[in-house]
């Protein structure tokens, strides 16, 4: 589906850090991200923030006696839409929409409140309005003082993406010239990491140097590694000249479900959401690819296949930087998008280290970025320079 939208602002954080001069160091080495850490009693894999991005983030949380009960997911979202929002230019006499979702909410809270509840049979009083999921983006909405529409949802995976759909939606309909969309998420906590390993595709390699085998399509066991993280970018409609990057294609689709957590074969979902992206792209025009790539076995091989379906003989450089940051859930896709942007703007391709993917394109013009979620919700956005 073609478009013509413009990213005027992005901002992130993640364990490559918080300014784009740091993140694109931090992509430019061969080190991973992810660390270990001491959770329910028991060594794991996760990408954390680092120390400086976590001191911020309780200063923020003490510049106001409302903030103190906030989950950190939301704390997450708005520190990075603040920071959005400056590099945008964008005031309080700007009427701009929001729409900031996540998979799992407040989790942390989550799990304090019900271990409350079981020790007491009673939960604090702000135990509801702060584990509820339109919490993030109407608080993000009260810090910005914004008075446009602000929006939540969880569409798993491809949330941070499914905004960006949202948000070109209310624009292309004439609703709202401006919208500040993306994703956050907290989810470093035992039953989320209990939730995944249940589920068998949490990395168990506990020495070497990358814990996460994204885009090795020949591993023989699921390395999924959590992250947290939060990203938001703001869209404006037509072609800004100061815009970082120009979204001209949209493709979006679902599968029919064989299991709660399924993903087909040849991922019917990504085959559709790519060419419905590329409608009015040719195949050859496609530079790179960064893929969902999750560091499961079939996620990985499922969505590799997808792209030799629609790109046949014509398969542009693939990468992905799950290895490096972990699944971040919903804010997966926006990091995936802050790397294209960068690969663009640097005119240089990040390869995955352990794979033979390195790069042979002379130029860098246009970038498809994936993303799909349990479900199989899949959403695939073309940009260009």
């Amino acid at each position: 589906m073609k478009t013509s939208i413009s990213i005027t602002a992005q901002s992130s954080i993640s364990a490559l850090g918080s300014q784009p001069d740091e993140i694109w160091n931090a992509y430019l080495n061969n080190s991973s991200y992810i660390s270990k850490e001491t959770i329910n009693n028991e060594l794991v894999n996760v990408a954390k923030l680092p120390k400086k991005i976590l001191n911020e983030i309780e200063v923020l949380k003490a510049s106001d006696s409302k903030y103190k009960s906030l989950d950190k997911s939301v704390l997450y979202a708005i520190l990075v839409a603040r920071n959005a929002v400056k590099i945008a230019g964008w005031t309080e006499n700007d009427v701009f929409g929001i729409n900031i979702g996540s998979s799992r909410g407040a989790t942390a809270l989550f799990e304090d409140y019900h271990e409350e509840f079981l020790r007491t049979n009673k939960v604090s009083l702000l135990a509801s309005p702060t584990t509820t999921l339109g919490n993030i983006s109407s608080w993000v909405a009260n810090d910005l003082r914004s008075t446009g529409p602000e929006i939540s949802h969880s569409i798993t995976c491809s949330t941070a993406f499914h905004a960006i759909l949202n948000g070109i939606a209310w624009i292309n309909a004439g609703f709202a010239d401006k919208f500040l969309v993306g994703g956050s998420e907290a989810p470093i906590t035992p039953f989320t990491i209990a939730q995944m390993k249940a589920l068998k595709i949490y990395s168990r390699i506990m020495n070497s140097e990358y814990p996460c085998l994204a885009l090795d399509i020949e591993k023989k066991e699921n390395t999924m590694v959590i992250g947290e993280a939060a990203g938001v970018v703001c869209l404006e409609n037509g072609i800004n000249e100061n815009a970082l990057a120009i979204i001209e294609g949209i493709g979006y689709a679902t599968e029919i479900l064989e299991h709660n957590i399924s993903i087909s074969t040849e991922a019917d979902c990504f085959q559709k959401s790519m060419r419905m992206a590329l409608e009015h792209t040719s195949l050859d025009e496609i530079d790179v690819i960064v893929m969902h790539a999750p560091g499961t076995i079939k996620g990985d091989l499922s969505e590799y296949r997808a792209i030799e379906k629609v790109f046949g003989s014509k398969i542009p450089q693939l990468t992905s930087n799950k290895w490096k940051v972990g699944h971040t859930f919903a804010t997966s896709g926006m990091l995936s998008l802050e790397l294209a942007i960068l690969m663009l703007q640097k005119q240089q391709f990040i390869d995955v280290p352990f794979t033979n993917n390195k790069s042979k394109a002379s130029k860098i013009n246009k970038v498809l970025i994936n993303a799909v979620g349990f479900g199989g919700n899949a959403v695939s956005i073309l940009i260009s320079k």
